[in-house]
């Protein structure tokens, strides 16, 4: 048996805590219970007309197709919680609709597009099975007005009533089809966002480490027998002392300082990224000797960088670089390798760059 919807709102996220999606769901749902409902009227009115109604009705459709869309939206808008408030005006769209099925005697096409549409809209919502919950008091409000209209059935569509139930499957239609264009555009902007996020490191914009890792296996395999690529990783010197000292919001500085003078510095085809804390990784198209010279030329313009918020800081990296070690090195012994590389240049009194041989 299908929960209520009241087991959704009770067991949702508290008021305080609702997604600005979730928030804005009575106003938009509104436009669309308007459209829908409005344009339900014609159907609604072809079939009436032909069965000569009663004035009863004639008022249950103008208020529940012309009067209900704005009541509410006014009853969601005021509400101490609007997202359930709507959740509740959903479950009761869909008793609307099973309740107009037997006053049209079971006219098959205008029933089948109210309820259609009515459970496409819970779909749209977006809420988890919103549109499951919702049958039980559609099937309720159904039998309801069945056993008060005193089951008549008379199930045959003129084509009269088909062509009235074409605006609201046609208009309707590409409405909610608009909505989700929109979402899942909206959706791709975001995944496109987030995929930057992680391609570059926020703090320094080079890199981030893994994509730097995917550039860097790529460049691996290209190994030229001529010369190249050599890795190189650059580790600042005394880094927690700097943050000790100067504090976290210099040390940012350093590292975009530090970022800014690698990318500076790097010939074309290079991928540079940042490492992890005060560790970068270079993969240089150059031969070992010219990687030495450019290795050689970071590190002295590191040594000449100036902080106005800190004048007596001087910052200093050490170095480790590697060319593969053959045809058949990976990208983990690779790092091992310049790894160890700067380990001897730390340990040799920093500020300087090894070659691991």
């Amino acid at each position: 048996m299908p929960v209520p919807p009241n087991h959704v709102m009770k067991h949702g996220p508290p008021v305080a805590k609702r997604t600005s999606a979730q928030q804005s769901l009575p106003r938009r749902a509104y436009g669309l219970r308007v459209l829908g409902m409005g344009l339900a009227a014609l159907p609604l009115i072809a079939v009436m007309h032909e069965l000569q109604s009663s004035w009863i009705a004639w008022s249950w459709m103008v208020l529940s197709c012309l009067l209900w869309p704005h009541l509410a939206h006014v009853l969601a808008r005021n509400s101490r919680d609007p997202f359930a408030a709507e959740l509740r005006n959903f479950v009761i769209d869909s008793a609307i609709a099973g309740a107009w099925v037997p006053i049209l005697h079971f006219n098959l096409l205008p029933s089948a597009v109210l309820l259609s549409v009515v459970t496409a809209d819970k779909i749209n919502t977006g809420v988890r099975n919103l549109w499951l919950y919702s049958l039980p008091g559609m099937a309720l409000a159904l039998f309801a007005a069945a056993w008060l209209n005193g089951f008549a059935f008379h199930p045959e569509t003129s084509m009269f009533v088909i062509a009235a139930c074409l605006p609201i499957m046609i208009i309707h239609t590409l409405a909610v089809s608009a909505t989700s264009y929109r979402l899942v555009r909206r959706v791709q902007a975001q995944n496109g966002e987030l995929e930057a996020l992680n391609r570059i490191d926020a703090m320094t914009g080079l890199l981030g480490r893994r994509h730097w890792e995917a550039q860097a296996e790529t460049l691996l395999r290209r190994s030229d027998p001529a010369g190249g690529p050599v890795l190189m990783i650059l580790d600042i010197d005394e880094f927690k002392e700097i943050n000790d000292r100067f504090g976290h919001a210099v040390g940012d500085d350093v590292l975009r300082a530090l970022a800014d003078r690698v990318r500076r510095c790097l010939p074309t085809g290079s991928q540079a990224g940042r490492w992890g804390g005060d560790e970068f990784a270079v993969v240089l198209p150059l031969a070992l000797t010219a990687a030495e010279t450019l290795a050689e030329r970071i590190r002295a313009a590191v040594a000449d960088l100036e902080f106005p918020s800190a004048a007596d800081l001087r910052c200093t990296i050490s170095i480790g670089l590697a060319e593969p070690s053959g045809p058949d090195q990976d990208l983990r012994g690779w790092l091992e390798l310049a790894d160890r590389a700067l380990y001897r240049a730390k340990h040799g009194g920093r500020n300087r760059a090894i070659t691991a041989r």
